[in-house]
């Protein structure tokens, strides 16, 4: 392929990258299209997507670091697609009553710390060679967005009771509540995450 071809399908250098970054994107979400919802169980589905786009990370490095790597000139979209991916599965768990806050929020703080461990264990791979590390990090971002920390009393019941309904009425797209109904919930899920 010639300079002025890749110009005229890429523009430059950046939306090359860019490309190969949302090429990477779509052969991550072909990897973990195999781990998604498959128990039935919310919490265990979540921490096998985890553990796939770590897995990613591992068997795709240089795709990785497209994706999430900052790269201030990027206007790829792989991150925010995960992202939305990340988020629509942890509203299905809000749904279900296993999410302790918002899903925006959760999400969040799983990707950060999911890019974090994951680019660190690419750029310096004998420090993050430790599995335990990956799962410590994994499991205390998990205690802190799961309703599994709830039995030991770190939650706010009505918070959680508020999250329930507002994610129950978002996997269905339908907009029952009133404008003041949306916001009391809204305010309930804000008060709790204080």
């Amino acid at each position: 392929m010639t300079q002025p071809v890749l110009h005229r399908l890429f523009g430059d250098k950046h939306g090359l990258l860019d490309a190969v970054a949302d090429h990477g994107y779509e052969r991550c979400t072909a990897l973990r299209a195999a781990t998604q919802e498959q128990t039935g169980d919310p919490v265990t589905d979540l921490r096998a997507g985890r553990d796939g786009h770590l897995a990613f990370s591992q068997e795709c490095p240089g795709f990785y670091r497209l994706m999430f790597a900052p790269r201030p000139w990027s206007r790829s979209k792989a991150r925010e697609r995960v992202f939305a991916l990340l988020v629509a599965a942890l509203v299905r768990r809000a749904a279900a009553g296993a999410l302790t806050t918002e899903p925006r929020t959760a999400a969040r703080l799983i990707l950060s710390a999911d890019v974090g461990i994951a680019l660190n264990h690419i750029a310096a791979p004998a420090l993050f060679d430790d599995p335990a590390l990956s799962h410590r990090m994994r499991d205390a971002v998990f205690s802190h967005v799961l309703t599994e920390a709830t039995a030991r009393g770190e939650t706010d019941p009505l918070n959680s009771a508020a999250l329930c309904p507002r994610a129950q009425l978002a996997l269905v797209g339908t907009q029952a509540l009133e404008p003041a109904e949306t916001a009391l919930l809204e305010r309930i899920t804000r008060s709790g995450r204080q």
